[in-house]
C-alpha cells in the first residue's frame, strides 16, 4: 500500500475507524491512552466520582480520536478487501 509509511494508525478492514498502530509512535499513543485510562481509575475512583472519571475518559478519548483523524488513515466505511 503506497504511502502507508506516514500513517500511525490503518484504517479497519471492516466498519469505520481504525484499527490497531501502524508506527512505534502510533504504539506510544495507544500505550499512553491505556495509561491514562488507568491513571484516572486511581484518581477519581469510578464508584466514589461517577462523573469525574466519566469526563476524564471522555477527553482521554477525545484525544485519543484526534491523533487518529490527524495520523491515521483517512476513515470511511469499508467492507473488507478494497478493490480500488
Amino acid at each position: 500500500m503506497p504511502g502507508t509509511g506516514k500513517y500511525w494508525f490503518r484504517a479497519k478492514r471492516y466498519g469505520w475507524g481504525w484499527g490497531l498502530p501502524l508506527t512505534w509512535q502510533g504504539w506510544v499513543v495507544l500505550v499512553a491512552y491505556v495509561l491514562s485510562i488507568a491513571l484516572s481509575a486511581i484518581l477519581f475512583e469510578p464508584h466514589g466520582q461517577p462523573y469525574a472519571f466519566a469526563a476524564f475518559v471522555i477527553l482521554a478519548t477525545l484525544a485519543l480520536s484526534a491523533v487518529c483523524w490527524l495520523k491515521g488513515e483517512p476513515p470511511r466505511w469499508r467492507w473488507g478487501k478494497d478493490r480500488e
